[in-house]
């Protein structure tokens, strides 16, 4: 479905009415949907799809994924979740997992920006360079 450049900015607006503080603001989010389908102003279909991808792509930016081969200590955790938060801002979404596959070290992804000081990474590009 084509989208007319006033319907990507009037959902943009809409984005940025629901951003407080920087973060996104789920209530408010609600309250901007329930308020376009209320009114349903020309085009609000178009808007409100425009509308969730922006809140889709802010949602997945403030994602953050820490892999490590062994389960990190609660002092390790709340090293990693300063050191993410000082670089990207508050509301960021840590989850923390395991996987054996990297032999030591940490992968970490937030958003599209991926940070891999794994073995398995090191000795893939030592593999690469031979």
């Amino acid at each position: 479905m084509k989208i007319s450049k006033q319907d990507r900015r009037e959902a943009k607006q809409l984005f940025r009415s629901c951003v407080a503080n920087g973060v996104l603001d789920e209530n408010r989010v609600r309250q901007a949907v329930s308020a376009v389908l209320a009114q349903k102003p020309r085009g609000y279909f178009a808007i409100l799809s425009q509308f969730q991808k922006l809140v889709k792509l802010d949602l997945d930016r403030r994602a953050a994924k820490v892999e490590s081969a062994t389960a990190l200590t609660p002092e390790m955790q709340a090293s990693v979740k300063n050191n993410l938060t000082s670089k990207y801002g508050q509301g960021l979404n840590i989850t923390f997992a395991q996987n054996p596959a990297l032999l030591g070290g940490l992968r970490i992804q937030v958003g599209s920006d991926v940070y891999d000081g794994s073995v398995r990474a090191r000795l893939q590009s030592l593999e690469e360079s031979l």
